[in-house]
């Protein structure tokens, strides 16, 4: 996996270099919003798990929703702040190439699990006397795992290729490791042709994502619409749904146009500050807009909460 690179052992990430003088207040800040990361999607997963009642696919996905959120945020948050601490900012060879599997993989499923909650809920207001066969827990389970697991296997695809390519240089302009990034640094760009087709086909197959949460919602709103018992359902399960889904598509909307056509020019500080929103708002937001939002959620933690003060 190393060979054609052999003489790349470890790459310097520059994207810190312009913030050191702040670098105290930036790790205080840094560890008090994992903590707090850590802590809303722990909460909806352990009020998910524990309450019989809420076993149900819409509250699955949300739980499985939560868990990759900390999955992906653990992938940056804890090097992230290392790195704060540190005088020289490295991460090796291997360890960059897990990191972009992490994430990346992070991102594609969350676009997946975020495509089969618009599903179920086209399912439980456009077709609801079939919703509990078309939604039965083995054939979600399996919809869950494929959810993780198809993406896990594109991105480790894409991460394979880019381990084969010589690359000439040991910088990253970046906080954390980027496929896309990574690729640039290639010897020969003509090696990366291969790269750049299967990345675009990756792309594509998450647009067809995109494509059908829309398509489940057009039908979804042409059904509440002349029904005032579907608009009360949609306003209470498929509004957090589609606020969670804008956060996340714009975050990384913003990331992704960066990464291609985002001008050197820019101040390094802004470059950051694009580049963690999407490990920054959906995570924090996705718990807490379902948890004030679903009543099930809230009672449930409340009731923890008072229970422990007590």
């Amino acid at each position: 996996m190393m060979h054609n690179s052999s003489h790349v052992r470890f790459f310097f990430l520059s994207g810190l270099n312009e913030s050191m003088d702040f670098r105290v207040a930036l790790f205080s800040v840094t560890l008090l919003c994992y903590c707090f990361i850590v802590l809303v999607n722990v909460a909806v997963v352990v009020a998910i798990v524990l309450d019989k009642n809420m076993h149900e696919p819409m509250y699955i996905l949300l739980c499985t929703l939560c868990i990759n959120g900390l999955y992906g945020t653990t992938g940056f948050y804890p090097k992230f702040l290392w790195d704060l601490l540190s005088p020289v900012h490295v991460i090796s060879y291997s360890g960059c190439l897990v990191q972009v599997l992490v994430m990346h993989s992070y991102v594609s499923s969350d676009f997946s699990i975020l495509a089969l909650m618009s599903y179920d809920r086209y399912v439980a207001i456009c077709r609801p006397l079939v919703y509990h066969s078309v939604t039965e827990k083995k054939r979600l389970l399996v919809f869950v795992s494929l959810s993780w697991f198809t993406p896990f296997c594109i991105i480790g695809t894409n991460v394979f290729l880019t381990s084969r390519l010589k690359l000439c240089s040991q910088y990253i302009a970046r906080l954390f490791c980027v496929n896309w990034v990574i690729v640039k640094l290639a010897c020969y760009p003509a090696d990366a042709n291969v790269n750049n087709i299967v990345t675009y086909i990756t792309i594509i197959l998450f647009v067809f994502n995109g494509v059908f949460v829309v398509w489940s919602y057009v039908y979804v709103i042409k059904i509440c619409v002349n029904s005032l018992e579907n608009r009360a359902k949609f306003m209470q399960t498929c509004v957090p749904h589609l606020t969670s889904l804008f956060f996340f598509v714009v975050t990384l909307l913003f990331d992704v146009l960066y990464i291609r056509f985002g001008s050197n020019s820019l101040p390094q500080r802004l470059k950051n500050f694009v580049a963690v929103q999407f490990l920054f708002l959906p995570p924090i937001l996705n718990p807490l807009i379902y948890g004030f939002k679903l009543t099930k959620i809230r009672n449930r933690i409340l009731c923890g909460i008072i229970f422990k003060t007590e």
